[in-house]
């Protein structure tokens, strides 16, 4: 009998005949899984050295420390301004530790995650190691979401793109590396947008874990609730796609509701996780929210902590924080902040492949369905963070490199001529700027901005000085300074003193004491503080540290 696959006139393909072809189809997926593996191998590299040279950045302390005592406490009123599960997870790295906690202190956070990390007998770089561990695993896992997203869009060249993209971005590697809340939010929102693409081919197994992880992301950081409207639309875009049923318009609609719901659900198990009986009082000095906010915080149907955390955040908006940007000091916000520091701290050749993503995802049939799930969660989160009143840093955009670095990857559909090379030679161009600012990931500057080194004369706090050099300054200083009188103005969680930093503060001291040494957090110095300018102004720079510390000389008369 003629086998079915068989052409007519054409005798059947012996097994012979057929075996090069296996032989080469398994040759080309374990060639595709080295190669992912190699680029999430060096990921994982340049955040492990990262991390463990790392003293802890100004969030951390609170987080673990936090997260250490929903695990032993249960206890809710730490940091109730972000939701548990985030924290939950670093506490569960932390806890391996094996550290002390004293539950009773009642001091604010920042200052229970300072002693907690300094003063109560626990080893602080291995309690920060144990808890920065979780989130990079994280963020590797969220790199094969990237890659698979990718594949699926572009196939297995669209998927390498994209991971090498997300393999050798600064920020993500930079944020990935600490014990923080940025990089988990962002990539469990983009794990729910591609189980939505998924499900446009199969709604039931993959709309369920959509909700899911659609329900993490909000249970980990609020800043993705704005990404939840969004997301509970496209839900019922994938199942219209499919129409299992001759009620589409219905059964979209119930499916998208069912996602919804399990996104509160999770909410909700997240804070009885942490207390099954879900004791809770508000701070004392939790803020009034009036207005659509007020209503926002109390008709979402989430706890009562929840809520009141949204009221904190509320809070906080209301504050006028110090920006920094192009050299400009001022009080407030700038709507176009977050753009201008995404287009300093993104390597040229990834803002040259997102745009190629883009324009791809808009002028290819094959992607452009693909387009709103990626660049309407992306446009949406983008423009409820340009309205937040802290300029503070690039990573509250942290998920505009990890969804475009997806859409990227849909560069290599097209078809010019010279389209593919000029694909690979962009993606060396940002291997070799990322490699090239190892392993000082947090300053991170393209070359148009002058690099790292520069970053401090552009943008300041969690894009270039977040307190993380402690460690290195303390180096520096036994290595090329032994012996000379430091005065230090640091900012940051860490104690100098614990570093074996032995220093005055020439905030509080008359002038003509301070002489020596004069070091300064980059950070510090874009503020004009009238009590530090004039010692820096009459002191001499002779080093940097990290790009991220500068360290001036200053005798008892000036330089």
């Amino acid at each position: 009998m003629t086998s079915l696959s068989a052409e007519p006139g054409r005798p059947a393909e012996s097994a012979a005949e057929k075996e090069p072809g296996r032989f080469r189809a398994v040759h080309r997926r374990w060639l595709l899984a080295a190669v992912v593996a190699a680029l999430l191998a060096q990921m994982g590299a340049a955040m492990a050295v990262t991390a463990v040279r790392q003293s802890p950045t100004v969030d951390e302390p609170v987080y673990i420390s936090a997260g250490v005592a929903y695990l032993r406490a249960h206890d809710l009123s730490r940091n109730p301004e972000h939701p548990p599960l985030g924290k939950l997870v670093i506490g569960a790295g932390a806890v391996l530790a094996a550290p002390h906690l004293r539950p009773s202190f009642t001091g604010s956070d920042y200052r229970f995650g300072r002693q907690f990390l300094y003063r109560w007998g626990n080893d602080p770089q291995r309690v920060l190691l144990a808890g920065r561990l979780p989130v990079i695993a994280l963020t590797l896992l969220f790199g094969l979401v990237v890659f698979a997203f990718a594949r699926d869009l572009a196939g297995p060249a669209g998927g390498l793109a994209a991971l090498a993209l997300y393999a050798f971005s600064p920020d993500v590697i930079a944020h990935g590396s600490l014990a923080t809340l940025d990089v988990p939010t962002a990539g469990l929102l983009l794990t729910s947008v591609w189980l939505l693409w998924r499900a446009r081919l199969k709604p039931r197994p993959y709309l369920p874990l959509a909700g899911v992880a659609l329900g993490a992301a909000v249970a980990t950081k609020m800043s993705a609730l704005p990404a939840v409207p969004v997301l509970v639309v496209l839900a019922a875009v994938s199942v219209w796609t499919f129409r299992p049923s001759r009620r589409p318009v219905l059964t979209a609609v119930l499916s998208a509701a069912g996602v919804g719901v399990l996104a509160v659900a999770v909410v909700w198990a997240s804070y009885l996780a942490v207390d099954p009986r879900l004791r809770w009082a508000a701070p004392a000095d939790l803020p009034t929210a009036g207005g659509l906010r007020g209503l926002a915080a109390g008709w979402l149907p989430f706890p009562r902590p929840f809520q009141d955390g949204m009221r904190a955040q509320f809070g906080f908006e209301e504050m006028r924080w110090t920006g920094f940007l192009f050299g400009d000091v001022y009080h407030g916000s700038r709507w176009y902040y977050l753009p201008a520091a995404l287009l300093v701290k993104t390597p040229l050749g990834m803002l040259a492949l997102w745009a190629a993503g883009v324009a791809a995802m808009a002028a290819l049939p094959r992607l452009r369905p693909a387009a709103p799930y990626l660049l309407a969660p992306t446009a949406v989160l983008l423009a409820a963070a340009m309205t937040g009143s802290r300029d503070l840093g690039a990573r509250y955009a942290i998920f505009v490199p990890i969804f475009l670095a997806v859409a990227a990857g849909g560069a290599v559909l097209v078809r010019w001529r010279w389209a593919r090379a000029a694909a690979v030679a962009l993606l060396l161009f940002v291997a070799v700027s990322s490699l090239r600012t190892f392993p000082y990931y947090l300053p991170y500057s393209n070359e148009a901005f002058g690099g790292p080194s520069k970053t401090h004369l552009r943008l300041h706090d969690s894009n270039v000085d977040w307190g993380q050099d402690l460690g290195r300054l303390a180096d520096r200083l036994r290595e090329r300074y032994p012996g000379e009188p430091v005065w230090l103005v640091y900012k940051g969680s860490g104690v100098p003193s614990y570093y074996g930093i032995r220093a005055g503060d020439p905030l509080t001291a008359p002038p003509g004491r301070v002489h020596g040494l004069l070091v300064v957090s980059d950070s510090w110095l874009v503020k004009n503080d009238p009590r530090l300018m004039p010692l820096v102004r009459s002191s001499e720079p002779i080093d940097e540290v990290g790009h991220s510390i500068t360290i001036f000389r200053r005798s008892a008369q000036g330089p």
